[in-house]
């Protein structure tokens, strides 16, 4: 057990799945996975573990945005030995090319140099994924003929700017080519404890777009990206 995970050591799997929100953790684990079994509870954040075509996974929720994905993944990789933790969210665009449905494969994350400093003693505003898992994640979208983009994202604790066109002095900045709330905080933890991790997002909405995701699709109409982190999953263990 840790501060805010109540499962055992070895109810939890080395190689994690982490959607942000609780329930859709739970059609993952509901749907995608075999002898499911709930490890945790605490504060409704909830972590399923199971089989997938024989491996081990856990799907562990995150919550919203940098504070509790941060607690989560450096207790996950800290205190249960996780080896692997793949992201797989949602996020606006700030591109006109990349419209809601497409999928992107997450290589760098910008946010504030303040958090990667205190969480992870890292001077620096960006933070790549795992090198290697990424490039898993793109073979694996080739191999099964799915199409992703490979881009750079803001992470961002704010949902609302005062400024309704704060989007475009991010966007600007940055170079990027969309927002989320929580792919900086786990690759901080990430580099720090030396794991591996990447973050797959399903666009939500746009700029660009008057089509948005329902809440209900957010939960249950993204499994083509499951899949596709679960069999990138397989990859990764093949290629130990």
């Amino acid at each position: 057990m840790s501060f805010h995970i109540n499962a055992k050591k070895d109810e939890i799997a080395k190689y994690v799945l982490m959607p942000g929100d609780p329930l859709r953790a739970k059609y993952i684990a509901n749907k995608f996975l075999k002898n499911v079994k709930m490890v945790n509870n605490v504060r409704n954040m909830f972590m399923f573990t199971g089989m997938y075509q024989n491996t081990k996974i856990t799907i562990a929720a995150s919550g919203m945005g940098s504070p509790t994905t941060a607690i989560y993944t450096h207790e996950l990789f800290q205190d249960y030995g996780v080896e692997v933790i793949i992201r797989i969210g949602t996020c606006a665009s700030y591109q006109k090319s990349l419209k809601v449905k497409d999928i992107i494969n997450v290589k760098y994350a910008y946010g504030k140099e303040s958090f990667a400093l205190d969480v992870a003693n890292l001077k620096t505003n960006k933070l790549h994924s795992s090198k290697k898992l990424f490039h898993i994640i793109q073979k694996t979208a080739n191999d099964q003929k799915i199409k992703i983009f490979n881009e750079d994202i803001y992470s961002t604790d704010v949902f609302y700017f005062h400024n309704p066109l704060k989007w475009k002095e991010i966007k600007n900045k940055f170079k990027i080519a969309g927002v989320d709330m929580e792919s900086f905080a786990l690759f901080a933890n990430a580099i720090f404890l030396h794991k591996d991790a990447a973050t797959l997002l399903t666009i939500s909405d746009s700029v660009y777009q008057k089509e948005c995701l329902t809440s209900e699709e957010k939960e249950k109409s993204l499994d083509i990206m499951i899949t596709m982190a679960l069999k990138s999953i397989l990859s990764y263990i093949k290629n130990k």
